[in-house]
Formats: structure tokens, C-alpha cells, sequence
């Protein structure tokens, strides 16, 4: 198999660069190792930036989550019983968020790549990548029982933190960052209508509490527990317990129970791979970063990471010019300090750290005290959490 672009992986990276590849005359053949009920449920991000919205709607991509996407113009932080709502659009020219899980906006690009795309392999397990420093690099993965090859110009790895494609850079070029947390998330799906219409992020002495949703039914809750907590440890009634303590306020805010339909333990991480191209081979998305979930930064993240390549090899194809190759690892880069910076100061204020002592609980108090009273710091944390510049 010959072609312009292999991608590596069915994730929203990976869909989302065939798209763009595709509206712009490049052809390209993306491999997923599971299958395609695996890519549509598995249950990841909610929160689409602005920038990442305007993206999917002009790839043509954005019906469905028009329709159904919960648009959200704040997210409210609590904090001693308090309650402070941080105003999207007033602090940020009209920028808002919205709530589509990623689980529909793999669903949208894979019908639409189905459709009139090209090719998309499920169940076609990348091996290697071969040559990447050539002229012709090679993926060689298994696909129905054979093991086969594709010839590639360019090879993109959009296949996660875990996958093969930057275990293909040399020891002597890679660089990597990492930081570990001591505490994880407890997430469970409720069949019961969200308690509020925004996200509520919540600092309390016991832990953190997020309370989110994936639709107007449905509710997405987390709970701070200490890393490596299995998901049985806890019974549904003593989840619900915890949330009320953790988002209890003054007024008469009441947090409503539902079934829980799913539970599941994330681990918090922060994670960058430097640089993010070696020769023809490209990383994007989880393979070249991760951010702890508390910022809303992952998908957004990639989405950036594939604006950024697909501009770049349009570029290419109609001057000639590698410029923008060139400059792709350092462009992102710079977008992934920033969303690093962001999601790790989110992290360190709301979360409470297992040897934290009263002073670092003052800090905290200090920092959302500043937030909720001082528009400046107020403006900083909305324009972050709305979305840095793509490319």
C-alpha cells in the first residue's frame, strides 16, 4: 500500500487530520488497532474550546455537535461554601466552551471519513515505523491476520502515549518531561439531569469534586482519591455522599442523585515529548504530551498539534517549501507549555496533596480569593481555559 500520509490512529487526532487532509486534496490511510465500536465508546474529553469548535465546524464536522453540544459561557468555582461563576464572553471577546464528548466527535469524522474520505482501517495493528529519517518511510502493521506495509512520504503518530510511533525516535534526539500526581479521579456517569447548567470546579479540605455532564440527562462527576484507588473501592451511595460534602454551599444548591451507569479511575500526569518531528514522522496529541484532565486540554490539545501539520503540508504541496514542516515541533510546543502551565496550576489549586498542611490550604484559599475579586487573574484563567491560539 502507497500513500501521501499514514496516520496511526482513530483517535479525534488522527480523524480529525484525514479531514483536514482530505479538503485539502492530500491523501492519506489511517491504521487503528481497535475496532470501531472500541474508538466510539470509550468514554475521554468533554469540553470543546472555541478554537477547536470553529475547527470541526469548517471541516464540515460540526452539525451534529451544533445540534446536540451544550454551549457554556463559565464554569463556576467553589471554595469555603462559596460560590464564584468566572463569565466566558465578558472576559474574553465572546469566547465560550462547549460540551461534546469525544466519544460524538469520533463518531462524526469516522461516518464522514467512511463517506467520502478514504481509506480507514480498524483492527489494523501498527508493528513499527520504519526509515523515518528517508524519503519513503514505512508503517508496518497487521491487518486481518497478514502483516503488511505502507509506503508513506509523511507518517503521523496519533497513536496515543503508549503506541509505536515515538518509540521510533533515537534515544539521542528524545526529551521528556513528566510529572506524576499522588492523587487520581474517581469518575462515574449518572443517569440523572446535571444539579447545575455549568461546570462547578470544587476546593475542599477533603478533595477535589468536578461536577460536569454529556448531556441534558446525563451527568459526569469526579472525586479526588489517592493514585491507585481501584474503582470498586467505592459503592455509589458513598460516591454521592462524598460529592455532597464536597460541593455543599451556603445557599439552597442541591446536588441530585441519579443511577450510576459507569465508574472509572484516571490517573494524573503531566508528560511532554521533545521535539515532536523526527525527519518524515510526526507526533500529535497523546503520543507527544499529556496534561492532568483538570484544565479540559487534552483534545483540545491535539486538535492544535493537527491544525498546525495539516496547514504545514498544504503548504508544502502547493509552494514547495518545508518552512512550516520545519517549524511544526516548535509551533506546538509552544501551545503545550502553555496548556502544561495551565492544567498544572488547575491541578495545584484545587487539588488537596496528601502531606499538604494548613499553610498550603491558605494559599489555595488565597489564589481562588484572588480569582473570584480581581478581574485581571479572573481574565487569565478564562482566556486559558477557553482556548490558546491554534498554530
Amino acid at each position: 500500500m502507497r500513500t501521501t500520509v499514514g496516520i496511526i490512529g482513530a483517535g479525534p487526532a488522527g480523524l480529525l487530520l484525514a479531514r483536514l487532509l482530505h479538503r485539502a486534496g492530500i491523501d492519506s490511510v489511517v491504521l487503528e488497532s481497535r475496532d470501531r465500536a472500541y474508538v466510539e465508546q470509550r468514554q475521554r474529553a468533554g469540553i470543546l474550546e472555541q478554537g477547536t469548535v470553529d475547527v470541526l465546524r469548517a471541516a464540515g464536522a460540526g452539525e451534529r455537535m451544533d445540534r446536540e453540544g451544550l454551549r457554556h459561557d463559565g464554569i463556576e468555582l467553589r471554595f469555603g461554601r462559596r460560590r464564584h461563576r468566572v463569565d466566558f464572553p465578558a472576559l474574553t471577546g465572546g469566547r465560550s466552551v462547549t460540551v461534546y464528548a469525544q466519544t460524538e466527535v469520533c463518531k462524526d469524522l469516522i461516518a464522514l471519513r467512511l463517506e467520502e474520505g478514504g481509506p480507514l482501517l480498524f483492527e489494523a495493528e501498527a508493528l513499527a515505523v520504519e526509515d523515518a529519517q528517508g524519503d519513503r518511510p514505512r508503517i508496518r502493521f497487521r491487518h486481518q491476520g497478514r502483516e503488511e506495509v505502507l509506503d508513506c512520504a509523511y507518517v503521523v503518530g496519533c497513536d496515543g502515549f503508549w503506541g509505536v510511533a515515538r518509540k521510533a525516535f533515537p534515544a539521542e534526539v528524545s526529551r521528556m518531561f513528566e510529572r506524576s500526581y499522588p492523587y487520581a479521579w474517581l469518575g462515574v456517569l449518572a443517569d440523572v439531569a446535571p444539579s447545575h447548567d455549568e461546570l462547578v470546579y470544587a476546593r475542599h479540605e477533603r478533595g477535589f469534586a468536578l461536577l460536569s455532564m454529556r448531556s441534558p440527562a446525563v451527568s459526569r462527576l469526579y472525586l479526588q482519591v489517592p493514585a491507585g484507588t481501584e474503582a470498586g473501592q467505592w459503592s455509589d451511595e458513598e460516591i454521592w455522599d462524598e460529592l455532597e460534602r464536597r460541593l455543599e454551599t451556603d445557599d439552597d444548591w442541591r446536588l441530585e442523585r441519579g443511577p450510576v451507569t459507569q465508574k472509572s479511575v484516571t490517573p494524573m500526569r503531566s508528560f511532554v515529548h521533545e521535539p515532536m518531528r523526527h525527519g518524515r514522522l510526526f507526533l500529535a496529541g497523546d503520543a507527544a504530551h499529556i496534561v492532568p484532565p483538570t484544565g479540559a486540554k487534552g483534545l483540545n490539545l491535539a486538535v492544535g498539534d493537527v491544525v498546525t501539520l495539516a496547514r504545514a503540508l498544504a503548504h508544502e504541496q502547493e509552494t514547495g517549501s518545508p518552512e512550516l514542516l520545519d517549524a511544526y515541533s516548535a509551533t506546538c510546543l509552544r501551545r503545550v507549555w502553555q496548556a502544561e502551565r495551565f492544567s498544572y496550576d488547575m491541578t495545584t489549586l484545587l487539588h488537596t496533596a496528601p502531606d499538604a498542611d494548613a499553610f498550603d490550604a491558605r494559599l489555595q484559599r488565597a489564589r481562588l480569593e484572588r480569582i473570584a475579586s480581581s478581574r485581571a487573574a479572573e481574565t487569565e484563567l478564562a482566556e486559558a481555559y477557553t482556548g490558546f491560539p491554534l498554530g
